[in-house]
């Protein structure tokens, strides 16, 4: 029986600035209607709570280089995730949304356009700034505020 209909996976590294705040809005981020994981640096391993599960919506979050102001949100099109340049992965994010097609009706890519990307614990205040928006994006579903980069 499908318990969680929705799975959040933050992905990112809590030590390289604000590549953490995936991860850190994962670990924060509670509804009913969701199953929210922190991913970390390797989301693959946590694809068979995704098999498991088989949700109506998989959300991936990440941080990714855009150009754009420091906290602006994107969804990125399948077809351009590999060409952008994503944080430290062990398997490209791109390999990992092709295999789980098969297990999940819909995924999302929301890229945050980070400040800073260095080694370090703290994250910048603007990319903080979007936490609370993201989490009334996830539980409104108001993924069409977000433009498509």
């Amino acid at each position: 029986m499908n318990s969680n209909k929705n799975i959040l996976m933050g992905v990112g590294n809590i030590l390289r600035g604000d590549d953490g705040i995936g991860s850190i809005i994962a670990k924060s981020f509670k509804d009913n209607d969701w199953l929210s994981l922190d991913c970390g640096v390797a989301p693959e391993n946590y694809t068979s709570i995704i098999k498991k599960n088989s949700p109506e919506l998989l959300i991936i979050l990440d941080v990714v280089e855009m150009d754009l102001k420091p906290g602006e949100l994107r969804i990125i099109n399948s077809k351009k995730i590999a060409a952008l340049h994503l944080t430290t992965h062990s398997m490209p994010l791109s390999f990992l949304i092709t295999y789980l097609k098969d297990y999940v009706e819909k995924i999302i890519f929301i890229g945050i356009q980070p400040k800073k990307i260095d080694f370090s614990d703290s994250i910048s205040p603007e990319i903080l700034a979007c936490k609370d928006a993201i989490f009334k994006i996830l539980k409104h579903k108001l993924f069409h505020q977000i433009k498509e980069l």
